[in-house]
């Protein structure tokens, strides 16, 4: 199942694969070519993260700061974290559909580790909905 969602907020809810509590987490999303390739590149920084997808690398040329980076399978299941310094560029994951972005060091906060799952709920005129399967 591949899910697609388009450009604007909602919230992450992760779910660490061990006993810790879930962590709800303010989410951007960029869906729309252009909203990917900006990404996060001109900021001083982030409130929460930011869902990339599709996507399966990311770079940190011209950034302001180092980022987390979590690569998410079809089902939103983290397959790797890596935070990435200012100008580097990250290889693309094979397995990654969708890839999340965030302020150095706070992934590690949310429990968001290989394996931890993430639930992601879009805002839509108020309501909150679920992002539509594609193919």
């Amino acid at each position: 199942m591949t899910r697609r969602w388009r450009d604007g907020r909602g919230t992450m809810v992760v779910r660490p694969g061990d006993d810790r509590a879930e962590v709800s987490v303010p989410l951007e999303i960029a869906a729309s070519y252009r909203a990917r390739t900006r990404g996060l590149l001109g900021r001083d920084g982030v409130d929460g993260a930011m869902l990339l997808s599709p996507a399966n690398s990311v770079h940190t040329f011209r950034m302001r700061f180092p980022i987390d980076v979590a690569y998410l399978d079809r089902h939103l299941v983290v397959i790797a974290v890596r935070t990435m310094k200012p100008g580097r560029l990250g290889l693309p994951r094979v397995r990654a559909r969708h890839v999340l972005e965030a302020a150095g060091g706070a992934m590690t906060g949310w429990g968001l580790e290989a394996g931890a799952r993430v639930d992601v709920e879009t805002w839509a005129e108020g309501e909150i909905s679920r992002p539509s399967s594609g193919t």
